[in-house]
């Protein structure tokens, strides 16, 4: 934490509308640049996705139930994990109670794992979670949408968050994709995002940022070391 300087209340009000100002281009500049991202151009997926749910196999299509659009969070599960990432698990701490109020806005949303079902279903009621979630069931779809990297390799070629690089860290990592579903059934990839690209989904980070000593995450190993799963803080050896 910074040497924090005590200030008239009057000073402090200077330099906080100081700050407001940069807030509000700000503001205005990320609904420029969400406004470009709706505006990108949709890839066709054409291939015949099918994933294992709590309803049964499913195609990305039927994902979608009624609704247009489709947005997968790409939850670090690998095939063989006993446990969800804990990363991940922070993050997916802020999607329950969302599908109302995202289907208000014609929008569903839905974890995506490489787990199977039933591994991710005990996972799902040990962290009382009630979204959705599917299974990959070897579809490839982590592969092709750039989250999932055999032997910590990519064979896509795209690289991690779009690095051009061929190998990464890890067998698994996060993501974000939407899609959109046309009248006619074809589906459209939309958007994906990787890495700190993440950040404004996860309200946690969101309120830190506001405070005084922010996520002090400065002289950690990494910058979520911190982070458990909801049940294990208090628990470690």
């Amino acid at each position: 934490m910074t040497s924090q300087q005590f200030v008239s209340r009057e000073d402090w009000l200077k330099a906080r509308k100081a700050l407001l100002a940069r807030e509000k281009a700000f503001t205005k500049e990320r609904d420029e640049l969400s406004a470009a991202r709706r505006d990108l151009p949709l890839v066709l997926v054409e291939k015949d996705y099918v994933f294992d749910t709590e309803d049964g196999r499913k195609s990305l299509g039927e994902l979608f139930g009624p609704l247009p659009q489709l947005a997968v969070y790409h939850f670090m599960f690998g095939e063989t994990w006993e446990e969800g990432c804990p990363s991940c698990s922070f993050w997916a701490d802020n999607y329950d109670h969302l599908d109302t109020h995202l289907a208000a806005r014609d929008t569903k949303l839905i974890a995506i794992s490489n787990a199977p079902l039933t591994t991710l279903q005990a996972y799902k009621q040990r962290m009382g979670w009630t979204f959705d979630w599917a299974s990959t069931a070897r579809n490839g779809f982590g592969v092709d949408f750039g989250v999932t990297f055999p032997d910590k390799k990519d064979p896509t070629g795209r690289g991690y968050n779009y690095s051009g690089r061929d190998t990464v860290h890890s067998e698994e990592l996060p993501g974000v994709s939407t899609f959109l579903k046309l009248e006619d059934g074809r589906i459209g990839h939309s958007y994906s995002t990787y890495g700190r690209g993440l950040d404004i989904l996860n309200m946690a980070y969101n309120i830190l940022d506001l405070t005084p000593m922010g996520r002090h995450e400065e002289g950690l190993p990494y910058a979520q070391a911190w982070v458990r799963r909801r049940d294990m803080y208090g628990n470690e050896a």
